[in-house]
């Protein structure tokens, strides 16, 4: 009888937090797709968590585990207090942004901007670490604006690492804090592996994992030769059937029988528990689907039933029976 090999450390491949985009909703189909990959919440704020509603922030399926809670912020006992929310609601993991350049997320003082205050950010992790027993990892760039000298990322790794944070995501990239939009940023900066790989050289004792432009196994397998870790942006969004093999090509898990068909299926289960317990229209789950067809003949329509706005008043099986149909849509 064959036996299956534990899995490995949680940072070998994840899905990386995105904003409008890895909520509740998308993880539970996600980890339908992946039982191994660690997930990601959305950028949560400390604002949003000491002066808003909890639980709309917090509350998540006990099917998403590993999942991460991914906080922005800068006060160091603010991020004390969320990570012991996020402890309180059993997250695996507290994730600091250190990475996002948006200006909404500057006038906060945080985000990439973090990045110019190894110090501050030293602060923030010891706070949390002190917090929570769980893992504080960090989620960074590799540099601010014009700067690309390695030292100031190693320096920066170097800081923080004396704090308590042994787990870093480094996103391939600089992070531009003036003249290019979150979405510029993600593609306009060029991605240099060779640094991110020259942090793990520099650091071996740290898990160093990558982010940024990986979007085939292979270039999983290869950035595995070198570092401890891969996490999976746009790519895993748009092409969720990738998830799929990820367990048995890369997480020590076997192959396992698994259909869209399957899916499509426990996702409108899952839409109709979500309705029943929260009210929430099958429309708010349904948008993250909609590349589980990608590639195959008659995606395009059945993406076009599950986005069609005349039928969110229709019960999800109802929709899902439509979209494999073959007749036209009414106009």
């Amino acid at each position: 009888m064959q036996v299956p090999s534990p899995p490995p450390h949680p940072w070998r491949l994840s899905v990386a937090p995105m904003m409008d985009w890895t909520d509740r909703h998308c993880r539970y189909f996600h980890r339908l797709l992946s039982r191994r990959a660690l997930l990601y919440t959305e950028m949560v704020t400390t604002g949003a968590l000491l002066h808003g509603d909890v639980p709309r922030h917090l509350d998540f399926d006990a099917a998403e585990h590993p999942v991460a809670l991914q906080l922005g912020g800068s006060e160091p006992a603010d991020l004390a207090q969320c990570a012991r929310l996020g402890r309180q609601w059993g997250y695996d993991e507290i994730n600091l942004n250190c990475g996002c350049p948006s200006e909404r997320v500057q006038r906060g003082a945080f985000g990439a901007c973090l990045m110019a205050e190894p110090r501050l950010v030293a602060d923030c992790v010891k706070a949390m670490v002190d917090a929570v027993d769980l893992p504080v990892t960090v989620k960074h760039r590799i540099g601010i604006d014009k700067t690309e000298s390695y030292d100031f990322v190693r320096d920066f790794v170097g800081t923080v690492a004396e704090a308590g944070c042994r787990v870093f995501i480094v996103h391939a990239r600089n992070a531009w804090l003036q003249g290019l939009s979150p979405k510029e940023n993600r593609e306009v900066p060029p991605l240099r592996y060779e640094l991110v790989h020259r942090l793990k050289r520099d650091f071996p004792g740290l898990v160093i994992a990558i982010n940024g432009g990986v979007t085939a196994d292979d270039q999983v397998a290869g950035q595995l030769q070198v570092l401890d870790g891969v996490m999976v942006g746009r790519q895993a969004y748009h092409q969720p059937w990738w998830l799929a093999s990820w367990d048995a090509a890369f997480l020590g898990a076997p192959a396992r029988e698994l259909s869209r068909e399957t899916v499509e299926e426990q996702m409108v289960g899952y839409m109709e528990r979500q309705a029943q317990a929260h009210g929430t229209p099958w429309h708010a789950v349904a948008r993250h689907m909609m590349g589980l067809y990608n590639g195959l003949p008659g995606a395009r329509r059945w993406r076009q039933v599950w986005s069609d706005h005349r039928l969110k008043g229709r019960p999800a099986r109802e929709v899902m029976a439509m979209a494999h149909r073959r007749e036209p849509l009414a106009a």
